[in-house]
Order: C-alpha cells, then structure tokens, then sequence
C-alpha cells in the first residue's frame, strides 16, 4: 500500500478512537432489564431506566418518559417529565398511578405504574439528557388479563357409542387463552379422546361406561389460570322411531286442532251474518199503516155525528149510543128498545171509546 493509503487509514482510526472515547465519556443509560415486560391486569410495575452520566456531562438533568407511537408517521405522547427539580405530568389517565422510584438525580429514573389496564400495554421510552450527554432506552408493556372461570359444558348428548363433546370457554382472558382437559375421577384419560388447546374441545369417541367420572378444564395464559368441572355419564341410546313417530303424531294433533278452531270461527261468522240478514227481511215484511177512512165517510161523520167501530155506526141517542151498519139502514135504539134486524135481539155491549154498541 502506497504511503497515501496509510495515511487515510491512519487518519480514520484515529477518528474512531476519538468517537469511542467520547462515547465512554457521554451520558448512558445502564438498565439491563428485559425489553419486554408481561403483568397481569390490576398488578404494579416498575420501568427501569438507570443511567451513569458522562464527565464532561455538566447541563441539568432533563428527563423524559413517552409513550412510543405504533405509527411511526406521528409523534410520541409524553407522559412524564422531569426538569429543574420539578415532576411534571401530561396524561391524566396516568397522573395518580405513575411515579418516579426515587430521586433522579442519583442516577435512577425509572418509573412505577400502578393497577396497570389492558390500556396501558405499549411500548415506553425513557430519555436522559444533561447537556452535552444524551441517550434513551425503550421497553414495551404487555398488560394481560387473567381468563374469567370457564364454563364446561357437553354439546350434544351421552349416549353409549356415540361421539362425546365437551366444551370448556372463559368469557374473559388475554390471548393466548389455552385449554386443557385433565381426567380427575374414573381413572385415565380415554384412550379415544382428543382435545383442542385452543378452543377447549374434548372429543371422546365410542362413549361407553368406562368414560364416566370427572373431568377438568384448565384455562390459562402468561398470568393466571382459573378451571371447571363436569360430570360425564353414559346414557342408553334414546328410541329415535319412537321419538319421531310421537313427533308426527303431535304435529298432526296440533294441526287438528287448528282446523278445528277455524271451523269454529267460521261457524260462527256464518251465524252472525244469518241472524243480520234475518232481522233485515223481517223489518222488510211488516204491515204497512191502515189508510185513513175516505172523505165521503169523513164528511158523513161530521154532519151526522156518527162514528163508527168494527163494522158499526154509532150515534148519540137520548143520551147514548145508536149504530147502524155501515151497509144498512141505521137503527135507531133506546136504552131498552130491542133490535128491529130478523129475530136477532142483539145485547147491548159498552165500549170504553164509543160508547154502547146498538
């Protein structure tokens, strides 16, 4: 190599001794904690963030906790600050459940969250600056949720020879959520049965006798676990002729039943229109009102003074009565004079309108 080759080489180690002792010599942060931390909801946990300042370090102490944004097109919320001696908080969510652990200025800045939520999962940084030194450390949050007691349960029947399915769910839990069935009474698991960690299916084929006792499903995930019980039996084979046969029976009795009532209903509309249209005719053929007598015998009444009643004429004679016949001569009566028509000797009858009749 040419005496200028040496010359640029030279010139850029030397460099990088300056760079690598600047940077012994500069602000850095000494936590060697886990990047990534999993608590269970509800739980405390501390952020560490220890750092060892530079000697040429002399600026004030500037500290900053943020929480990192998963787009990296927007900014970091900050959520912590400290500055001059001063605590200074910015998401009201967090003000009362994160604190600093001690005094920054001994050279620990991490951080506690307390009854820490499933909200909280994220990733945090943590940045020390005290000019000219300055560096930064990140470590992310899961928050998860223990799984809720599970409901076990068998879908479908217990019949000797059939396939077996149970069921085990927790209505709650951060995933993964596993399951798994443990056999606690009867002996060993069923050498045909086969699970499912992952939707808590226990499947037991050719159920018979020997399946029967306790079974136990475990739900878990990194926090907690929590279980359930079912007793399994084994039930004779239902009659499934006898149970279809008594199905369509039923069925048919119900629609007989319906065809019954709407005869019913009909029956009775029918009767109610009958009895409408009968009042009607009836209204139809009543007898229309007699007509009044003709003027002839009108006027014959009036200058006469007879008046007449059942086929008789009646006059006042001596202070009762007389009537004729209104196709006859009028015969004249008194009071106990007898009848002048044939041998007839009609008696004297009152009327309470016209008086006696003659």
């Amino acid at each position: 190599m040419d005496p200028m080759g040496w010359s640029v080489w030279l010139k850029v180690d030397v460099l990088l001794l300056i760079a690598i002792q600047l940077r012994t010599e500069a602000m850095v942060i000494t936590s060697s904690g886990p990047q990534t931390i999993q608590k269970a909801e509800g739980e405390t946990v501390n952020l560490g963030c220890t750092y060892t300042p530079g000697a040429e370090d002399k600026g004030d102490l500037d500290i900053e906790w943020s929480s990192v944004s998963p787009d990296m097109t927007q900014k970091d919320k900050l959520i912590l600050s400290y500055t001059v001696d001063q605590i200074h908080h910015y998401d009201p969510d967090l003000s009362k459940r994160i604190n600093l652990l001690t005094d920054p200025k001994q050279g620990d800045a991490s951080i506690s969250i307390s009854a820490v939520r499933a909200s909280d999962t994220g990733t945090y940084q943590c940045k020390i600056k005290k000019a000219p030194g300055v560096d930064m450390r990140k470590v992310t949050l899961v928050v998860l949720v223990p799984p809720s007691v599970p409901k076990c349960w068998v879908e479908g029947g217990e019949e000797k020879g059939a396939t077996v399915s149970l069921r085990c769910k927790s209505s709650k839990g951060s995933i993964p959520l596993t399951y798994v069935w443990k056999r606690e009474t009867g002996g060993a698991m069923p050498t045909t049965a086969t699970q499912d960690a992952q939707t808590g299916e226990l499947l037991i084929k050719n159920h018979t006798e020997g399946n029967t006792g306790t079974y136990v499903c475990e739900a878990k995930n990194g926090v907690g676990e929590a279980q359930c019980k079912y007793t399994l039996h084994a039930y004779n084979p239902t009659d499934k002729v006898g149970v279809i046969v008594g199905a369509v029976i039923g069925a048919l009795l119900l629609l007989l039943l319906l065809l019954f009532l709407i005869w019913l209903l009909v029956c009775c509309c029918h009767k109610k229109r009958y009895q409408k249209e009968a009042a009607n005719e009836i209204r139809e053929d009543a007898p229309a009102p007699e007509s009044r007598p003709s003027s002839r015998l009108s006027s014959f009444r009036s200058v006469t003074g007879y008046n007449t009643h059942q086929g008789l004429q009646y006059t006042s004679v001596g202070g009762h009565l007389s009537s004729i016949n209104e196709s006859g001569p009028i015969n004249p009566t008194g009071s106990n004079a007898p009848s002048t028509v044939g041998d007839r000797a009609a008696s004297l009858k009152y009327d309470h309108q016209y008086g006696y009749a003659v």
